[in-house]
């Protein structure tokens, strides 16, 4: 006698079940008050800066990203006192 194939249906979940509520999930979460969307706080930068590209070295980069979550803010005073340096 032939044995049964195996079925290939998934098992039921429910779809009622809460996501996994992870770092992430909050960090793309939509912040509402009832249907009044409230934007998360800007980022401690008292002005607003330009976007640019800047290529660097491997090892810069690694150092500069582990030093902490602030690293853009410190590069930009690193560069801006470089160039004050040069300029006087």
């Amino acid at each position: 006698m032939k044995a049964k194939p195996a079925s290939g249906a998934r098992a039921w979940s429910d779809p009622d079940d809460a996501p996994t509520l992870t770092k992430s999930f909050f960090a793309r979460a939509e912040i509402r008050d009832g249907e009044k969307l409230v934007r998360p706080p800007r980022s401690r930068a008292t002005r607003a800066g330009r976007e640019a590209t800047l290529r660097l070295d491997p090892d810069v980069a690694d150092a500069l990203q582990a030093s902490g979550g602030d690293w853009p803010a410190r590069a930009n005073a690193a560069l801006r006192e470089a160039f004050a340096k040069t300029t006087t």
